[in-house]
């Protein structure tokens, strides 16, 4: 039987659904014009109380709905995340609206229901569960991809991640599938107190799990998708699918991978090792050749998946812990990277590089966001992003040997990637800076859209001095999992 305290649970996912459902009624009554603009304050009020709901049921350690959803800290940690990666795209969505004189109620409604899908996935319990919300989140992005519908480039970029998306949820299903045949369970528990030993189906099935989830969190060989999808959504959206998406897709790996799959370790590690080896090192060379600022932005995104999968290698509480330190202080830098690109059809039209020329002339505001933020990309202190490396490099070292001893060579190869990461970061800092302007004219940042982008600046500052109070936080939702 369904409790009302198990519905209570949910209660920040219910809220993004109402939420949705209430922009959209309110569409019907709203006139045309400015007057719409309410839409985005109720889409914002809904985030705003989801938030307060989810940060309210710290801490949680139980399963709801005869298992199928577990409320737990480390579940609870990312819903908190998406939350504020959907507020501050939200806030960005104002100039986009604005450019576009288009204040749609359905851009919203998907955007809080896509967010609720990936709350509701990663507080799966069991592989049904996981797949509905998946599915339910993959659809909202999809039409959020294809929302400039009159774009040829958007048109094309949704149909890829459409196709995409279901061939990687058709390989995924097969995976479960095999699991379910093995075990005759859906549950991550059940299926992990069941299965015995690597044989050629447990791995069989282990293989097209990854598979599955590379898609969602972009790593090499599944990372094909990325650019194009990048360069022709809407810029809110690429921001929202690289960071929300991508995080959303690393929980719901380390908890299958960790829970369900714990006797197939020896092997998976060694696959995400390798997987986050050619990641970092393909993303970071095909961005070197990129003139197009938001596909150098995708080959990065990429780069970063590399490295957080070099916490998921270690496969201790240490790596874990450092892959959602990683994943948060990569929120904050991807975003303020590409919010800053929001605002180029002003002075870039068509995302190229050389239309940066001189931007900090133009726009302050905008030159230091993207700089501080392509800096903590590249992994440079204090900033962020040379922290949220430095827990995943130090985690792989650490490993212990009865898990296989340090991965020295991992390490190696993702400090180096890093340096070479700098060359293309450096050259976009460069046009900003060094290069003059082709006018004087000053680009205007509407108000929210600002806040939006101090706000990630300062989450990019204060994230790296708190890198240890952070993780400390974040560690016994981390014990918690592993038991």
């Amino acid at each position: 039987m369904v409790t009302l305290a198990e519905v209570a649970l949910l209660a920040p996912e219910l809220v993004l659904v109402l939420g949705a459902f209430l922009v959209v009624l309110l569409d019907l009554v709203l006139p045309a014009g400015r007057s719409r603009r309410g839409l985005l304050y109720v889409a914002l009020a809904a985030t705003g109380i989801a938030g307060v709901l989810a940060a309210g049921l710290l801490p949680q350690d139980q399963t709801i709905f005869s298992g199928t959803v577990v409320i737990d800290t480390f579940g609870l940690l990312f819903k908190l995340l998406f939350l504020v990666a959907t507020a501050l795209v939200l806030l960005s969505s104002e100039l986009y609206a604005d450019r576009l004189r288009r204040w749609e109620a359905e851009y919203y409604a998907m955007l809080l229901l896509g967010t609720g899908g990936l709350m509701v996935l990663v507080s799966a319990g069991e592989f049904i569960t996981l797949f509905l919300a998946l599915e339910l989140s993959s659809l909202a992005q999809a039409f959020l991809v294809c929302w400039a519908k009159r774009d040829l480039k958007a048109t094309e970029a949704a149909l890829k991640y459409f196709l995409l998306s279901v061939l990687s949820s058709a390989v995924l299903l097969y995976g479960v599938a095999l699991l379910y045949g093995l075990t005759g369970q859906t549950g991550l528990a059940s299926i992990a107190s069941l299965l015995r030993g690597a044989t050629p189906a447990a791995l069989l099935a282990l293989a097209m799990l990854v598979a599955g989830f590379g898609f969602k969190i972009a790593v090499v060989p599944f990372q094909m998708w990325t650019p194009d999808v990048y360069e022709g959504a809407p810029t809110p959206i690429t921001a929202y699918l690289s960071v929300a998406s991508k995080a959303a897709g690393f929980a719901v790996l380390l908890r299958v991978f960790t829970l369900a799959l714990g006797d197939l370790q020896s092997a998976w590690v060694m696959v995400f090792a390798v997987l986050a080896a050619l990641t970092m090192t393909l993303g970071n060379l095909l961005a070197l050749a990129q003139s197009n600022i938001k596909r150098l932005l995708a080959y990065s995104s990429i780069a970063q998946a590399g490295y957080a999968l070099v916490g998921v290698a270690a496969a201790t509480e240490q790596g874990i812990a450092a892959v959602v330190f990683f994943l948060l202080a990569y929120t904050f830098t991807q975003l303020g990277a590409f919010l800053a690109v929001v605002s180029d059809v002003e002075f870039a039209p068509d995302d190229t590089i050389e239309g940066y020329s001189g931007l900090h002339f133009r726009a302050p505001l905008l030159a230091a966001t993207l700089a501080i933020s392509l800096l903590s990309l590249g992994g440079l202190p204090p900033f962020a992003g040379f922290f949220n490396k430095l827990y995943v490099f130090w985690a792989a070292i650490n490993r212990e040997p009865l898990v296989g001893g340090p991965l020295y060579w991992l390490v190696l190869i993702g400090v180096v990637n890093s340096a070479v990461s700098l060359y293309y970061y450096a050259r976009v800092i460069r046009q900003m800076y060094l290069v003059p302007a082709p006018t004087d004219k000053p680009v205007t940042i509407p108000a929210a859209h600002a806040l939006a982008l101090a706000l990630c600046v300062l989450g990019i500052l204060l994230l790296g001095p708190l890198a240890g109070v952070f993780i400390g936080g974040i560690q016994p939702a981390v014990s918690a999992l592993l038991r």
